[in-house]
């Protein structure tokens, strides 16, 4: 009965192991905010490494809020640096309730998350070392409930290599 139990037991484990690897994710992490408050000059920041100038990726922003978020939406000041300190700053709006207060993504409790998309289909023109910095582009200077905010970066699924073309 014991090993029959410890055989089921290192099944799940190994199944769990297995469908939880995603060959695709090129780059995931996520900066907490203290005392779940984005202040303004507390700046999201990710540097990641780029060696496929050949596949197709989307990019991907992961914000986690609590009922304390005072709004249904968020403003976003993004800037990328490339390699060879090519600089591009995007300013972005994205909902994140319905009009009735209703969260979008998936959350228990207090805690919401939601897959906000950035970039789709796109390439990388050069491999090296990547920068992704957020800055929240709201009125208030201390934002609070928001617990934290990740940036994600997946090799699309759909196979293509359209040579680096965008």
């Amino acid at each position: 009965m014991i090993k029959e139990t410890n055989r089921f037991i290192s099944f799940v484990i190994l199944v769990l192991a297995l469908t939880s690897c995603n060959s695709n994710v090129v780059f995931t992490d996520s900066v907490a905010m203290k005392g779940n408050t984005w202040g303004l000059a507390n700046i999201a920041s990710f540097s990641f490494q780029v060696t496929d100038t050949l596949s197709s990726n989307n990019i991907y922003f992961i914000i986690r809020t609590g009922s304390s978020f005072p709004y249904r939406n968020i403003y976003l000041f993004v800037t990328t640096i490339a390699p060879g300190d090519k600089m591009i700053t995007d300013t972005l709006q994205y909902e994140l309730a319905d009009e009735k207060g209703n969260w979008y993504g998936k959350g228990t409790g207090d805690i919401h998350e939601l897959k906000l998309p950035y970039k789709s289909n796109i390439y990388f023109p050069s491999s090296g070392e990547w920068q992704v910095m957020i800055q929240h582009g709201m009125r208030m200077e201390d934002l609070r409930g928001v617990y934290d905010f990740g940036l994600r970066v997946e090799k699309n699924p759909k196979k293509n290599s359209g040579g680096g073309k965008k």
